[in-house]
C-alpha cells in the first residue's frame, strides 16, 4: 500500500477536486440513471452526488467481478503460491495478496463510515484465522459489500470521516469518496499481480478468455 503514495496523491487530488459536489448534504441510497428520483426536483448538487454514487458503484462492481473472478479461478492448492524465478523474496502468496485487498478494503471503508477498522484486518495482513480457498473468497466479496456501504454514504458534507494509518491523505481533506476511490485503486494495483500469479501457474485470467 506505502509504495503507491506517489502516484495515488495526484490521482485523488483530481477526483476529490472534480467530484467535491459528490458531498453535498444529501440522505444515503443507491439512485439508478435514468431513474426518477434523479429527474424529479432536486438542486444540482442533490443530483450530482447521486450521479457520483451510482457511477462508482457501477466502478465497484466491475472491480469486483474482475478480482473475485480472478481469485476463484486460481486453485485452492495454489493459493501458497509466490514466483522463484526473478526478484520476489519475501513477496506475499496468492492467497495473501487476496487477503490484503480484503482487509485494505474494509479498513478504508470503515474510515469513510466513521467506524473503527476491524480488528481482524491486522496491518492490512487480514483475520490469522481465514486460511483456506472457500475462507478467503467469504472475507473478499464480505470487504466489497462493505465498501459498497461506504459508498452509499457519500453524499452528507457535514460529516468528518476518520483519518487511515493506511492512508496518505490527512485528515483535513480525506473524503468518502476519496477513501473508496483509494480502496478501488489499490484492488487493481493487486489485480495485476493476482493475474502474473495466475499465468505463471498456466492459467488463463477469466478476462483475457475467448
Amino acid at each position: 500500500m506505502k509504495q503507491l503514495k506517489w502516484i495515488m496523491l495526484p490521482l485523488l487530488w483530481l477526483v476529490c477536486s472534480c467530484g467535491a459536489l459528490a458531498q453535498a448534504d444529501q440522505p444515503s441510497g443507491r439512485v439508478l440513471v435514468g431513474s426518477p428520483q434523479l429527474h424529479a426536483g432536486g438542486n444540482d448538487a442533490t443530483l450530482d452526488a447521486q450521479r457520483e454514487r451510482r457511477a462508482l458503484q457501477i466502478l465497484l462492481r466491475s472491480v469486483e467481478k474482475q478480482i473475485v473472478s480472478v481469485a476463484d479461478a486460481m486453485p485452492a492448492d495454489k493459493y501458497g503460491f509466490t514466483p522463484t524465478d526473478g526478484e520476489f523474496k519475501g513477496v506475499r502468496t496468492f492467497g495473501q495478496q487476496v487477503k490484503h485487498l480484503a482487509a485494505t478494503n474494509y479498513i478504508l471503508a470503515a474510515a469513510a463510515l466513521r467506524e473503527e477498522p476491524p480488528t481482524d484486518a491486522g496491518d492490512e495482513v487480514g483475520p490469522p484465522a481465514i486460511r483456506t480457498k472457500a475462507e478467503i473468497l467469504e472475507y473478499l466479496n464480505g470487504s466489497f459489500v462493505h465498501l459498497g456501504k461506504a459508498i452509499d454514504a457519500i453524499g452528507d458534507n457535514n460529516v468528518t470521516v476518520k483519518s487511515s494509518p493506511i492512508s496518505p491523505l490527512p485528515a483535513n481533506v480525506a473524503t468518502r469518496l476519496s477513501f473508496t476511490v483509494e480502496a478501488l485503486i489499490h484492488a487493481f494495483d493487486h489485480y495485476g499481480q493476482m493475474v502474473e500469479y495466475l499465468r505463471m501457474n498456466g492459467v488463463v485470467p477469466p478476462a483475457s478468455r475467448p
